[in-house]
């Protein structure tokens, strides 16, 4: 299965991280955290997924590199 498209702004991946974050930080059973992981992969990747589970910052994950 292919990974969906970009966002269009960064407004919109910061909305949509959020959104992300907000059904982790509800998640408390592993099935579930598992569930909200499976929903979002393909459109923000196991990195970002990765560091809203440990409690990064979502202005941390989206600042660019270099």
């Amino acid at each position: 299965m292919a990974r969906q498209p970009e966002f269009a702004t960064r407004e919109e991946e910061r909305a949509y991280l959020e959104q992300v974050k907000a059904q982790l930080d509800r998640a408390q059973t592993k099935a579930e955290v598992i569930a909200v992981w499976r929903e979002h992969y393909l459109r923000i990747g196991h990195r970002k997924l990765g560091r809203l589970l440990i409690g990064r910052a979502i202005d941390e994950i989206l600042k660019t590199r270099g």
